[in-house]
This record gives C-alpha cells, sequence and structure tokens, in this order.
C-alpha cells in the first residue's frame, strides 16, 4: 500500500499577510499584493460571477505608474478603426 503524503497548512507566511487598516472615513481597508488580487478577480471576470457588480461603484487605489501603464494598454488595445 502505497503512503500518502500529508502536509500540515500552518497558514499563509507572515510576510505576505494583509495589513488591514482604517481609512479617512472609517471604512476597513486591506493593503495586499497585486499579484494576489489579480488572479482572482480574472477569474472571477472569466466566471462571469455575480459578486463583481456589488463593488463597481468603489474606488481603488493604485500606483501610478501602473495607472499610466494601463491608460498604455487601454489605448494599444483597441484595434484601428
Amino acid at each position: 500500500m502505497a503512503r500518502s503524503n500529508l502536509r500540515i497548512y500552518r497558514g499563509p507566511s507572515e510576510k505576505s499577510a494583509p495589513v488591514r487598516t482604517a481609512s479617512k472615513v472609517g471604512n476597513p481597508t486591506v493593503t495586499v499584493n497585486v499579484g494576489e488580487v489579480l488572479p482572482l478577480l480574472a477569474d472571477a471576470v472569466a466566471s462571469r460571477r455575480t459578486w463583481l457588480s456589488d463593488f463597481e461603484d468603489d474606488e481603488m487605489t493604485i500606483s501610478a505608474d501602473l495607472y499610466e501603464v494601463l491608460l498604455a494598454y487601454q489605448y494599444y488595445r483597441h484595434p484601428a478603426a
């Protein structure tokens, strides 16, 4: 009989744990790496999850360089008319 290899899950490492803070209006916020969020959001969009519409009007703070890259991507993504 083959042995099964079981491992104990000890949770996320401490340096990758999200940081929860209070924003100016008192709403709790969490600071996470973009690499943690993007795969989840991409999957939710591809799967057409309805809960995404609950957050359509929420604001998001991103770095200026990411914003510039997104603007360039948006511009070059559209095919020429």
